[in-house]
């Protein structure tokens, strides 16, 4: 003869392993496809470098995670003596009506001169 409290248990087992495997799911963290960049954010004071940045890189262009998304051209960033790609991606804008406004390279006295992107108003 089986007690009363084991046969409560099993006819909650599935029920409890349920809600188990819903409290472990809950915890999972879903990661950006694409890295974040300095250039996420306006760029705090100019950049200088000695020589000419390379020409930019040919990108293929994903498709976009959802129509919000605004795709954001890789660019070359000096850092460490030389040139480095930061490749292109999809990334969403921090507000309504706001895009994204590319930085550049430019030769000046100084040497040449980079400035970093920014999000602004369309």
């Amino acid at each position: 003869m089986q007690s009363s409290s084991s046969v409560d248990i099993r006819r909650f087992l599935p029920a409890m392993a349920l809600a188990g495997a819903c409290a472990v799911l809950t915890g999972c963290v879903v990661a950006p496809a694409y890295p974040a960049y300095e250039y996420d954010t306006a760029v705090v004071g100019d950049v200088y470098a000695p020589v000419a940045p390379p020409p930019l890189q040919t990108e293929v262009i994903p498709v976009a995670p959802s129509p919000a998304y605004v795709w954001i051209g890789g660019s070359w960033g000096w850092s460490g003596g030389g040139y480095r790609w930061n490749p292109g991606r999809w990334a969403m804008p921090p507000r309504p009506g706001y895009g994204w406004h590319p930085g550049g390279w430019n030769h000046g006295p100084r040497g040449w001169q980079g400035r970093g992107g920014h999000w602004g108003a369309r």
